[in-house]
This record gives structure tokens, sequence and C-alpha cells, in this order.
């Protein structure tokens, strides 16, 4: 007879608007472990451009009972910050842990996600972030290198730039 030790589940929790923070402090506190994937965006703020990391899925994190806690799933829901676990027919849905676990690894130091992108000639990109965020383009090369040529409508007219394809995400 061989027990098998089995990692505790993953659910997806709702958080109140602009309360993350909180939703991960609280949580944490009670022994869960807490999980947000980030991704980096700018923004144009004063005519200048702004990068800050923001939650890849806004308004949901990933959370587990850690070694430590004691207390069951349900307590999630009443943790401050928590809108409710994300569920179906009143059982909280659980996030299978390959699916976190492969998120974990493609985030950096910081906890942002660096997606590689199957990139194809004549597939359209949004960038993510720089002085082009925001605006869909579409690949014209596809280099050995982290470096790729673009086709962007820019003001009007059709513009060739290059940039990193760490920063494009799929349209």
């Amino acid at each position: 007879m061989t027990s098998e030790l089995r990692e505790p589940a993953w659910y997806l929790a709702q958080i109140k608007p602009n309360s993350r923070r909180i939703a991960e402090a609280n949580l944490t506190r009670q022994g869960f472990e807490v999980f947000v994937p980030l991704e980096r965006q700018t923004q144009r703020r004063q005519g200048g451009f702004v990068t800050r990391l923001a939650p890849f899925f806004p308004g949901y994190l990933f959370v587990r009972p850690g070694e430590a806690a004691a207390t069951p799933y349900r307590a999630i829901n009443a943790t401050q910050g928590v809108t409710r676990l994300v569920s179906f027919a009143s059982e909280p849905a659980i996030v299978p842990n390959d699916i976190v676990t492969s998120l974990r690894h493609q985030c950096d130091t910081e906890g942002c996600l660096t997606l590689s992108l199957p990139l194809a000639l004549g597939d359209h990109v949004r960038v993510a972030e720089g002085p082009f965020a925001n605006l869909v383009a579409q690949i014209l090369t596809t280099p050995s290198n982290r470096r790729i040529w673009l086709l962007l409508d820019f003001m009007g007219s059709p513009t060739k730039i290059t940039i990193d394809a760490s920063v494009l995400r799929a349209v």
C-alpha cells in the first residue's frame, strides 16, 4: 500500500476592483499560497510613457492552501479583497496544477510572464509595451534572433519597425 503525496489544489479567486494587494496580503497571512502572473503595460501619462506591472488576468488570482494553512477553501470567500471563488454548480473550480506550474515557469524574477508566441509571417499582433503600446501590427519577418520586423499603420501610413518579440501579444 503506497500513499501518494498530492499537492493541494489551486483555485481561481475573483478579487474586488483595485484590491489585489489587499487580497494577496490577507490570503498569505491566513497561510494560503497566492500566485498572480504579471505583465508590463505601457501607458501614456503627461506627454510621456510609463511602464508598470499589471496582472495578466485582471481581477483574478490563483490561490491554494499552503502547508501551514489548516483553513478550508471556504475561508477564501470571506477574505477581505476577495469577491468569490470561481465555482461551477456551487463547488469551486479546481485549476489543474500543470497550468499554474506552466505559468510559473514562464515568469521572470519579477513575476512577469515571458510568453513566446508561435510567430508566422502575416500574423497580426498587439504591441504590449513601449511607445507603440496597444497598436496592432503585421509580422513581416521572423528571424532567428528575438528582433522582429513589423508593418505598422502609423498615422495613416504603413511604417516598418523592428521590435523585441517578448513585447508582442496575440490578437
